[in-house]
């Protein structure tokens, strides 16, 4: 296939951003040409599809952040999608648990926040959170979030693509981008040229690339990070409800947890351990000397330096590979467990994780950059599935009507 297309509005990337963006441009633009070209068969290959599926309810993150917004927004958004569609939902809530009296105050930071964000949260005790889930465990206090919810993220995805598609939006699959052509126009793998009257990148792991050939992500560089889960496969159910400990508030991650799935199923994860390139799933799959060269480069720098702390991360996080100090992990969140019980490797996920090249800090808010030619969504990490229909919102006000 080859030869030259038109459209008002080009999205590169069919994962949640990009069809969240499609799905916005086209209610705002009814009559526009809108095409989304993606590099693989089908939407939400990569992250989207590789996710846990949890709506996040927004109390992680401080006031001014554009995610504490968005998450907020998109969490009741994203549930009213689904049951409108009607798509999977387990609304199992979630409470995040303190291992001992050092981490309480990590517990009443968290309500601060959700408070602040307007996030129905709360603090109990070890008798209501017993009767939330008798197997969760904590010191003195923990913290109920009854908006959080667990949805199929792939199923969302290609719900979202049959939307699209009835209200007129083109898809090219198999098409990924190849490069830049003038001002106004990409050329795709398989040799066509789209001219483009707004070309908007929401390419994930590529994000920086594609926006460097736009003269954008001057100071910014993708760092991969791996997450596996694993499943619980026992004949019981040992949680009922989602548990997370309290987190390392200066990264991005959010460290071992227990999530109930929508249809039920328990898993703990994910890691958060250094890739080598940037579609390092398993073995040499999509190698890349290119990218292994790069992303080492980037790594050895950050652990040398020990940049936010990524020595003991990545440490810590090599650790995971092994699977008695992974369950290990999650022991302390709960009364008992049976952790022979976990033994299910999920399908792994790669997070496209934003690095500062000047700070060398990772990004942990959105990072987007455009002029009235193109925009580039830089960083839409976690919870961006949680995040996507406010947030593309956001991009469409900023980024293309004042443009």
């Amino acid at each position: 296939m080859s030869g030259q297309l038109r459209c008002d509005y080009l999205i590169i990337g069919a994962g949640i951003i990009g069809l969240a963006l499609a799905r916005e441009l086209k209610a705002r633009f009814p009559a526009a040409a809108i095409l989304v070209i993606e590099k693989e068969a089908d939407v939400a290959y990569h992250g989207s599809g590789r996710n846990s599926g949890v709506l996040h309810a927004g109390f992680y993150y401080t006031a001014d952040s554009l995610k504490a917004r968005f998450t907020r927004d998109g969490n009741r958004m994203l549930k009213e999608y689904v049951k409108q569609r009607g798509l999977a939902i387990n609304e199992c809530h979630k409470v995040v648990v303190a291992s001992d009296e050092s981490e309480i105050e990590g517990v009443r930071e968290l309500q601060r926040r959700g408070e602040r964000n307007g996030v129905e949260v709360r603090i109990i005790d070890e008798q209501e959170l017993a009767e939330i889930d008798p197997n969760a465990r904590t010191t003195g206090i923990a913290l109920y979030s009854p908006s959080t919810a667990t949805v199929d993220p792939a199923q969302v995805c290609h719900a979202l693509r049959a939307d699209l598609e009835k209200a007129g939006v083109r898809f090219l699959f198999g098409q990924g981008y190849v490069g830049r052509q003038g001002q106004s126009a990409v050329v795709t793998a398989a040799g066509v040229t789209i001219e483009s009257g707004l070309i908007i990148n929401a390419a994930g792991l590529y994000a920086d690339r594609i926006a460097r050939d736009f003269g954008f992500s001057r100071n910014y560089t993708i760092i991969p990070f791996k997450g596996i889960y694993l499943k619980y496969t026992g004949p019981d159910k040992p949680v009922c409800t989602n548990i997370y400990p309290v987190p390392n508030l200066k990264n991005p991650f959010l460290g071992v947890h227990y999530t109930v799935t929508v249809d039920g199923a328990i898993k703990i994860g994910p890691t958060a351990i250094p890739a080598f390139w940037r579609r390092n799933y398993a073995g040499l799959e999509h190698f890349s000397m290119g990218e292994l060269m790069e992303i080492i480069g980037w790594e050895a720098r950050l652990f040398l330096g020990d940049n936010f702390g990524f020595r003991s991360l990545a440490l810590s996080e090599l650790k995971k590979y092994d699977r008695s100090y992974f369950t290990g992990l999650a022991t302390k969140m709960v009364k008992q467990i049976d952790t022979s019980g976990f033994n299910q490797w999920s399908k792994p996920g790669i997070r496209a994780q934003l690095l500062n090249t000047t700070t060398k800090e990772l990004v942990q808010d959105f990072v987007v950059e455009g002029d009235g030619r193109s925009v580039h969504v830089l960083n839409a990490v976690s919870p961006a599935f949680t995040c996507s229909f406010p947030f593309a919102a956001w991009v469409v006000d900023t980024y293309v009507l004042k443009q």
